[in-house]
């Protein structure tokens, strides 16, 4: 059986789709159709905050595409030897959250060491991030996508958190 799959491929560094993998695995052909192509705004907004680590008390990732805008500020020769040389470490002194292990997998290739791999949605990295953190000092970085689910930020915020998401828009 041929089996269409609409989705984002994840292959590459985070290692092959595991739905296709699944799949093959019993015997079935499976092709990825993306549904959705992004073209990330703003990058420059972006990349001059990821490289200022001393406004910020940690970062948030809750998905695979805010980590490619990240790595997409990165890809100036420029910007990836003053992130090797000291913005990286700068930020690894801090907590660095993620959703997901797709997404912890790639924020480790970034060099960067994840917490919070294994809580699975937003609801629950909440509460790890509530118990962790200090309210009354810098703001978490969270970089996200322009259609974002309040959950994180709601959550935090109503528990004293200061939490400005960093909108990265994509079209």
């Amino acid at each position: 059986m041929h089996v269409l799959l609409l989705k984002e491929p994840r292959d590459g560094e985070s290692g092959p789709d595991p739905y296709i993998k699944e799949l093959v695995s019993h015997g079935h052909k499976a092709t990825l159709i993306p549904v959705l192509s992004f073209k990330f705004v703003s990058l420059n907004t972006l990349s001059d905050k990821l490289f200022q680590p001393e406004k910020h008390k940690g970062l948030v990732f809750t998905s695979p595409r805010a980590v490619e805008a990240v790595k997409m500020c990165l890809e100036a020769e420029e910007r990836r030897e003053e992130w090797n040389s000291s913005v990286k470490d700068k930020w690894n002194n801090k907590s660095i959250y993620v959703v997901g292990k797709a997404t912890g997998a790639l924020v480790r290739n970034l060099g960067l060491n994840p917490l919070g791999e294994d809580t699975g949605t937003a609801e629950v990295l909440s509460r790890v991030i509530i118990e962790r953190e200090d309210t009354n000092i810098l703001p978490l970085f969270f970089p996200c996508g322009s259609i974002k689910r309040e959950v994180l930020p709601t959550a935090l915020r109503e528990n004293g958190e200061h939490f400005p998401p960093s909108v990265v828009p994509h079209v």
